[in-house]
């Protein structure tokens, strides 16, 4: 199971990439997106994925899932959405100040 969730991780991080070298702002912003979704795997990932243990260490129990990395992905999540948002709101100002969502339109290198 941990070498599936690893080869997507993978696969996110390579789409990721490949986005954020893309000219248009809404994939840029894509791909922020789908890369901060293959760090949340990432971790759960490198935490162990175990199956049926309890989360809290009790009387009797020898073996137990480890609750961290699960609160620190939703933390991200949390801090990934605001990003997100916030990208969002800023593509689209940009985008109606200087009607357009290239790139290098924006920088003022014009392929024309």
């Amino acid at each position: 199971m941990e070498i599936i969730i690893s080869i997507l991780a993978g696969v996110l991080f390579t789409t990721a990439i490949y986005n954020l070298l893309q000219k248009q702002l809404l994939r840029i912003i894509i791909g922020t997106i789908l890369l901060s979704h293959g760090a949340h795997l990432f971790i759960l990932t490198m935490g162990k994925l175990k199956r049926g243990q309890p989360p809290v260490l009790t009387d009797g129990v020898s073996e137990y899932t480890d609750p961290l990395p699960q609160a620190l992905i939703l933390t991200s999540i949390v801090i990934s959405f605001g990003i997100t948002a916030l990208l969002l709101v800023l593509a689209y100002r940009t985008s109606q100040e200087n009607k357009t969502d290239n790139m290098e339109e924006l920088r003022g290198n014009s392929n024309e």
